[in-house]
């Protein structure tokens, strides 16, 4: 199988879906001839030109807002905010509009777009620009959350969104963008809403997505060494959360650890760790545990950020205690 990275894959999909469907257009700030901020739209507009890949103006509520009217008025639109940290600069499109409008009319209209939001820390990009807001989704139902860990993940998630009749918000990690892994050829699909054993143990349950399935891989590895069999669980996004996937995996373990890039206070993990102690209390050896980032802003500086956000020795350290 091919190996490619996670903006080739990206950019594949958006490319294949535009190909299979007239109506699927893009729009965001520079994601035309200059092929968007972090290049993942490279190419798009040479292949589709202006009228289906569109430059909009620097604001985030005509981004958004825009993108609900064209999907409201029959097409598909892939819209790009450069930092998914810029969501709260258009909340009401968001939170309200896009998430709530199929809703409230009825389902006289649907809303099918896809808001890409490239999340995380990259190493000194400071509080405004390295943030994971996923979690800020989950008061506001309505659209889908969706945050893949893989090249594999992130293309076959990103042509099932843009083929759904509702709204997905699609968290893309920046530090993702370079790695590589096997994709497959053809028309590869991923379905919304179903979590991934991305390695299957009997220990403890280590439950992420995004970045932090790689850091982890990386503790299940070390733990490996030790003689502990970590399972890893890929959420593989926030909305539609697989709760029967993770139940099962705890069921197994006895044991849970939840990781998450944001921080620790009113994350996805939050959420998780009430629904197992709500479903699963009686499935459990020990307390569930959460790692996220530090409750500060994310610092400017690239080596305050390393001690902000998780590692792989914090989870190293969770797993141990854990079985401890």
């Amino acid at each position: 199988m091919r190996e490619i990275t996670y903006m080739q894959a990206i950019n594949e999909a958006m490319a294949e879906e535009m190909e299979r469907d007239e109506r699927v257009i893009l729009m965001g700030e520079d994601v035309g001839a200059m092929g968007g901020i972090f290049g993942v739209t490279t190419g798009l507009f040479d292949r589709f030109g202006p009228d289906r890949v569109l430059d909009t103006p620097i604001s985030e509520m005509f981004i958004v807002g825009g993108a609900v009217g064209a999907a409201m008025t029959g097409l598909r639109p892939i819209a790009e905010l450069q930092f998914a940290d810029f969501i709260w600069n258009a909340a009401d499109e968001t939170y309200a509009k896009m998430s709530k409008w199929r809703y409230m009319h009825g389902g006289q209209v649907t809303v099918p777009m896809v808001l890409r939001l490239p999340e995380g820390a990259t190493g000194g990009g400071g509080a405004e620009h390295s943030g994971c807001p996923e979690a800020s989704m989950l008061p506001h139902p309505g659209a889908h959350i969706v945050v893949p860990s893989t090249p594999a993940d992130a293309k076959g998630l990103l042509k099932s969104a843009i083929r759904s009749d509702d709204p997905v918000a699609f968290f893309e990690h920046k530090m993702l963008y370079a790695t590589k892994g096997p994709v497959p050829e053809g028309d590869h699909l991923v379905p919304i809403g179903k979590a991934d054993i991305k390695r299957p143990g009997t220990d403890v349950t280590v439950v992420a997505w995004g970045r932090m399935v790689s850091l982890a891989l990386q503790a299940a590895d070390r733990a490996a060494a030790d003689g502990h069999e970590v399972e890893v669980l890929d959420t593989r996004g926030l909305r539609p959360l697989d709760v029967p996937a993770i139940l099962a995996s705890v069921e197994k373990t006895g044991r849970l650890l939840i990781v998450q890039e944001a921080p620790k206070s009113g994350g996805g993990a939050s959420e998780i760790a009430a629904i197992v102690a709500e479903e699963g209390l009686d499935l459990l050896e020990a307390p569930i545990r959460r790692i996220g980032a530090a409750d500060v802003p994310i610092p400017q500086n690239a080596e305050l950020e390393r001690f902000a956000i998780p590692t792989v020795d914090d989870v190293q350290v969770a797993i141990k205690e854990l079985l401890a």
